[in-house]
């Protein structure tokens, strides 16, 4: 015997399945999942006796993601997200039921697929066959198609197994990749730039909030905006019309003027006194015909969703979930359906049949079988077929169920009713048309006398009224009643209803008949559009913002045009005429260009969103920091990217998106005031590409000769970084020797921190020479080897290069020549130690002078320095010091014109002005 497997899509069509299969003479078994039951079984396939074991999946049993490393929202820019390897893979929670099908498959001969027959249910069959095959490569493997989980169609899909379709999961391969990359990218692009930047007021947790962008989302959102801007445009123009009526024994006759109206009132007024001076009617035609009003097509996914949002106020989201439930029950055929036409092979009378004694419409139903009534007629073909299902039609008969809640009654109704009105006649009427003339304007009025309703009658959701008027013969004329002249004004047309949404996404390809309600709610879960009590649908301020700046790009990412053409695509994969590789390599080429595009042009959508929000205290200003922009690849990890930022304390640095995993860092001078990365690229600099950055110094802290902006690279070959790192130093280094923080009281000056808490009451005032605590000015060990520097001054050890004790940490400090313009060819000492701020110029060594560490009168702290402060050189703290004493920055270059503002004295700053306190 046969030991067969069988997969179902969900575990509740699994056990329908193996119910009717078995005709309930079956075994029950728990698997490895819980929720997914092994049912078993003997049946018979085409006189092969086979021992069935029935179990399901959930859905997609694989995912696709990226790698972990690109996974993170930092990891990477957003653009390499175009070309980053992707997996597929089955999810930790999907792991149980993987060891089930592994385990069940490695005891059989064939695997069975009774997974839906549409694209995804391709796909996800593909999904199980990969994981079977995994551990049975015997496996022979065939598929089971059905439309309704009904006897008739179970046992013939089982005696009629064919062959997977592989285009059609290719097409959902393609799908699922694309939209993963675009929807990525751009998510993350959205989110880091505007999150922080922006109070969005729409959000609850804004610190969470995510911009998210989709494919089909997006454009779905286009054409609410589209509407809702149409509406605000629309400028009201008044316009006139003269209307007519007539009354006599028989009714009243309302005419319309048939030119419609016009905007212009002059002519208006002139045409209508000539009918005021000539007021005789002469009725110049009447028309009589018969009219047919035709039952609607049969039912699609797209038209039941419209039609349960028209008649009975349902979301699509809600219409489908209730459709579902009544197909996994058995009493509708499958609701994801693009066919609007029954095939020759569908017994529709026998569908009609098991109707007959329902108590609404079994008498209905009893007429339509009988041929003497006249009413059958075979249904109309709406020109669309997927070959995959029929149209939506009943299965089952149900009077109602007691489970059922209102929706589920309403759409089980609408189902029924709509596949009798499709089976019937159309209604039949007489219309009348009269046309008359008054002083050479004419006008027209019609009737209508029903003469046979047919299909209305069953289908109560539509009417076709009568429209009597009185009896008119050609010649005959008439004094009208009433002859108006009315004016009226433009309306603009009404915000888009939940079916004139799913209409537009219908006419323009968007998403597929089994997704369109799911974009539609993704909108409103986003809070990008909100739907009123007429299910009309109206773009929040969010929403309206990311369109409009988008469009200011000038690029219509918001339109339909191109997710059109990928859903041409993959239909066109699906039908085998073109390959995965060729739609992933040409979408993702396009949607790549307007990405970049997009980044180029990120002011609009800045731009756009400050139209609707206000700022937010957040964001440090740096987009930079925000977007993650590449400067090079890390050579560290060799993994991530290197990208620029911007901390906390406004200091610049070249740090890994793979952080904290990969801490590379290269840090940037301290006087660095902005930072931008350019398109240029470095020449020389390896790994590449090595992006130059734009830097602008603060003019206050470089020294002179060193141009305020530069165009700079982080590769190693710029000496001008180089050199102001040097003497600068970086900011990380200006963090750790600059001063303790500050606080300032409500009622007083500020008031620095100690570092160490435990010193904060010592009384000790600071040194003369080094303004440091902890010893007195007598005692300065900068002062004592101040003269031993010159002497001391001579050999590495190690290397051989001239080289100096640091007086404040011990480091040797190796000799440098300065490369600025006006310190061309100008030796100094500068410590190494990232700790230590000491420098000193040789020849002042020479001369006796103390050095940067241990400054003396006509020395000064570099200013260079953010963590302090008096800007390039920093002043003398006792006020007793000479008069004449000058500052100096770093390099020794005189500072001019820098003097006390409180007194004006130059020989200090406001800071230590003796004036101050007075």
């Amino acid at each position: 015997m046969i030991k067969v497997l069988n997969v179902a899509e969900k575990p509740s069509v699994a056990k329908s399945v193996a119910t009717i299969l078995s005709r309930n003479q079956l075994r029950v078994r728990e698997g490895r999942s819980r929720y997914n039951k092994i049912f078993e079984f003997n049946y018979s396939i085409n006189g092969q006796q086979c021992h069935m074991l029935v179990t399901s999946v959930t859905g997609h049993l694989m995912e696709v993601e990226f790698e972990d490393r690109f996974r993170k929202w930092h990891s990477c820019d957003p653009a390499d997200l175009y070309t980053a390897p992707v997996r597929k893979h089955v999810p930790e929670d999907k792991l149980d039921i993987k060891r089930t099908l592994e385990e069940e498959a490695r005891k059989c001969h064939w695997l069975v697929l009774w997974l839906d027959c549409d694209r995804e249910g391709e796909n996800i069959a593909f999904e199980v066959m990969e994981v079977c095959k995994g551990v049975n490569r015997n496996l022979t493997i065939r598929r089971a198609r059905f439309s309704a989980l009904i006897e008739r169609d179970i046992h013939e899909a089982a005696q009629n197994l064919i062959a997977p379709n592989q285009w059609f999961s290719d097409a959902v391969d393609a799908r699922q990749e694309i939209d993963l990359r675009i929807g990525a990218s751009f998510t993350r692009f959205q989110t880091m730039l505007l999150r922080d930047r922006f109070v969005i007021d729409s959000a609850q947790d804004d610190k969470n909030l995510v911009l998210s962008y989709g494919p089909c989302q997006f454009p779905t959102l286009g054409f609410v905006v589209e509407r809702y801007w149409e509406i605000q445009s629309h400028e009201p123009e008044e316009f006139w019309t003269i209307n007519c009526t007539h009354r006599s024994d028989e009714g009243l006759a309302s005419f319309s003027w048939m030119r419609g109206h016009l905007f212009d009132y002059t002519s208006s007024v002139i045409l209508y006194e000539m009918c005021v001076e000539e007021p005789t009617a002469t009725v110049m035609k009447v028309q009589q015909q018969e009219k047919l009003k035709y039952p609607p097509y049969p039912l699609s996914t797209i038209e039941l969703e419209k039609r349960a949002s028209r008649y009975f106020r349902m979301s699509s989201e809600q219409t489908m979930k209730v459709a579902e439930d009544l197909y996994q029950a058995g009493f509708i055929s499958y609701p994801r359906t693009e066919t609007d036409c029954f095939s020759s092979r569908t017994d529709l009378h026998t569908i009609v049949q098991e109707h007959q004694e329902h108590p609404v419409w079994g008498s209905y139903a009893q007429r339509l079988l009988d041929p003497g009534a006249g009413l059958w007629r075979n249904p109309g073909n709406g020109g669309h077929d997927d070959k995959a299902h029929p149209p939506i039609h009943p299965t089952k008969f149900s009077a109602g169920e007691s489970r059922w809640s209102q929706d589920h009654h309403r759409l089980y109704e609408l189902v029924v009713r709509h596949f009798l009105a499709c089976v019937s006649q159309p209604a039949v009427g007489a219309e009348t048309v009269v046309e008359i003339d008054i002083a050479g304007e004419r006008f027209s009025a019609s009737g209508r006398v029903i003469l046979a309703k047919n299909y209305l009658d069953v289908y109560r959701f539509e009417s076709w009224g009568d429209s009597m008027i009185p009896v008119y013969v050609q010649g005959q004329q008439f004094i009208p009643t009433t002859l108006t002249l009315d004016s009226g004004v433009t309306r603009p047309p009404p915000l888009l209803s939940e079916a004139d949404l799913l209409s537009c996404m219908d006419k323009a390809g968007i998403g597929t008949d089994a997704t369109m309600h799911d974009h539609i709610k993704k909108l409103l879960d986003r809070f990008y559009v909100t739907k009123d009590a007429n299910t009309r649908f109206s773009p929040t301020n969010l929403g309206e913002a990311l369109v409009m700046g988008y469009d200011d790009m000038g690029y219509e990412l918001w339109k339909p045009n191109l997710r059109s053409l990928m859903e041409y695509d993959m239909k066109e994969v699906s039908m085998g005429n073109k390959s995965k590789a060729e739609v992933l390599a040409t979408c993702l080429q396009q949607m790549k260009a307007c990405f970049l595009d997009a980044k180029v042009n990120k002011v609009k959508l800045l731009e756009a969103m400050g139209i609707f929000f206000n700022r937010s205290d957040r964001s440090n200003g740096d987009d930079s920091s925000a977007l993650g922009e590449n400067v090079r690849p890390c050579g560290l990890c060799q993994e991530a990217n290197m990208v620029l930022r911007k901390n906390r304390d406004g200091n610049f640095m070249v740090g890994c998106s793979g952080y904290p995993q990969c801490r590379n860092a290269v840090w940037l001078p301290g006087p660095v005031l902005e930072a931008t990365i350019t398109n240029n690229i470095c020449n020389s600099c390896t790994p590449g590409p090595v992006y130059l950055i734009q830097f602008k110094f603060r003019q206050l802290e470089i020294p002179p000769g060193f141009n305020v902006n530069h165009l700079g690279c982080i590769g190693g070959c710029d000496e001008t970084l180089r050199q102001l790192i040097e003497i600068c130093g970086t900011g990380s280094r200006a963090q750790a020797r600059g001063r303790p923080p500050t606080t300032t009281p409500s009622n007083g000056p500020p008031i620095t921190t100690p570092r160490n808490p435990q010193r904060s009451n010592s009384r000790q005032a600071p040194c003369i020479y080094c303004y440091q605590t902890g010893h007195a000015s007598t005692d300065c060990p900068s002062r004592i080897s101040a003269t031993r520097h010159v002497q001391s001054h001579g050999m590495n050890q190690q290397n051989g290069e001239s080289s100096i004790p640091c007086s404040t940490c011990g480091t040797p400090c190796v000799l440098r020549t300065a490369n600025t313009a006006n310190n061309r060819g100008r030796k100094f000492y500068s410590c190494s130690s990232q700790a230590c701020n000491f420098f000193v110029w040789e020849d002042n060594l020479n001369n006796g002078s103390a050095p940067r560490s241990a400054p003396r009168p006509n020395i000064s702290n570099s200013a260079s320095n953010p963590g302090r402060t008096g800007g390039r050189g920093r002043g003398v703290q006792n006020a007793g010091r000479a008069a004449g004493v000058t500052f100096v920055s770093a390099t020794g270059e005189p500072i001019s014109g820098r003097r006390c503002f409180v007194c004006g004295d130059p020989s200090h700053f406001a800071n230590a002005c003796p004036s101050r306190g007075s």
